[in-house]
């Protein structure tokens, strides 16, 4: 059984490719590590017949993206050995992580101290020139402080391409991602399924083809936006219930007309209304992505309940509507209620509204998720 299988992805490395297959077969050997190279090639140049001329498997995934590549990869390799070999390191083919350094990976992994060991950047050494400055202080400080801010992973280098993972941990990821996002994806999962992420310094060095396949923000858009896609309570609850709670309060003193450096009036009472609908709103959307996620809600909230709920909320607004509608009628259309009730009863009226259709929705979408599980 070979114990370590290295995956690299390659589209038009034919400067680089053959530095990166020889690095890694003279490690293997001076290490007596049983190993192969896959390299996932989507290349118009050489770059596939230089890999294949020093020993490296090729394999040409059936479409494009960096995070695909290893998906098909690995599905090869799982298919090729029954399951995943016992240490799967990957890197990029541009030479810019030195794959002499590959020891550095494998060597928690083998003492049993991770299930992932990632190779951080900044706490190696970057070659002047190898990260544009953009890269270096912004994007990806930026990119890795959200990640360990959202998922508590605490890295140091989330979107660095050069990692070791024991099989039986990849077993127990969940990889959907095509893009560049691939690298979050991984981390993200870790974190998820309670795996052991360690990170060890490593070089980084100048590309010697200067025509970068990286979009800074197109790349960086997609790593974002995947993290906050599967971190709920940040994109939707923890906002929402701050806009909820502005709007009440804010309707509270408009309805109770209490002074503060100003007397809340019909303007006040009206903000709070739509930021109260739309803090309420969002949080469904918090607990519709939850269920997507397959993190659950708790078993104490039915359909039946939130229909409950939300019938009782709309029968107390409809009843307040109806009594000033009657007042109304009773001043023989003279006395117009006070608007800031109008406000309040309609605003009660669309939250149950919300609450009612809301949980079917929620009741939907649970017996979507026990037919994908079953």
């Amino acid at each position: 059984m070979v114990e370590v299988s290295v995956v690299i992805p390659s589209r038009n490395e034919r400067e680089t490719i053959g530095d990166c297959v020889s690095k890694i077969w003279r490690v293997l050997r001076d290490s007596g590590l049983d190993g192969e190279i896959v390299v996932a090639d989507n290349s118009e140049d050489e770059t596939p017949a230089i890999a294949r001329r020093l020993g490296a498997e090729v394999v040409t995934p059936d479409g494009r993206g960096y995070g695909y590549a290893y998906r098909y990869a690995f599905k090869h390799l799982r298919e090729k050995h029954g399951g995943y070999p016992k240490y799967i390191v990957i890197g990029d083919a541009d030479d810019t992580y030195d794959f002499l350094e590959m020891p550095k990976l494998l060597e928690p992994l083998m003492n049993g101290e991770a299930d992932i060991v990632i190779g951080s950047r900044f706490r190696g050494e970057i070659e002047p020139g190898a990260m544009p400055w953009h890269h270096r202080w912004i994007g990806n400080p930026i990119l890795t402080w959200f990640l360990n801010f959202f998922y508590k992973a605490g890295v140091s280098d989330a979107h660095s391409g050069f990692r070791a993972i024991r099989g039986e941990a990849l077993e127990k990821l969940e990889l959907n991602a095509d893009g560049m996002e691939f690298a979050s994806e991984i981390i993200i999962e870790a974190v998820r399924k309670g795996l052991k992420i360690r990170e060890v310094p490593i070089s980084y060095h100048r590309r010697r083809n200067p025509n970068s396949k990286l979009s800074s923000f197109s790349d960086g858009w997609r790593h974002l936006k995947f993290m906050l896609i599967h971190a709920p309570n940040y994109l939707f609850t923890y906002p929402a219930s701050i806009i909820m709670f502005a709007g009440i309060i804010l309707m509270v003193l408009a309805l109770l007309n209490v002074h503060l450096w100003y007397t809340p009036g019909t303007h006040s009472m009206i903000a709070g209304s739509l930021l109260t609908i739309l803090g309420y709103q969002t949080l469904f959307f918090g607990a519709f992505a939850k269920m997507l996620e397959h993190e659950g809600l708790p078993k104490s909230l039915t359909l039946e309940k939130g229909a409950t709920i939300g019938t009782i909320i709309f029968v107390a607004g409809f009843i307040w509507a109806v009594k000033l509608l009657l007042d109304w009628l009773g001043s023989g259309f003279k006395s117009l209620p006070p608007i800031e009730q109008d406000i309040a009863c309609f605003t009660l009226i669309v939250m149950g509204l919300q609450t009612f259709f809301s949980s079917f929705m929620l009741s939907i979408i649970a017996e979507q998720r026990k037919r994908w599980t079953s």
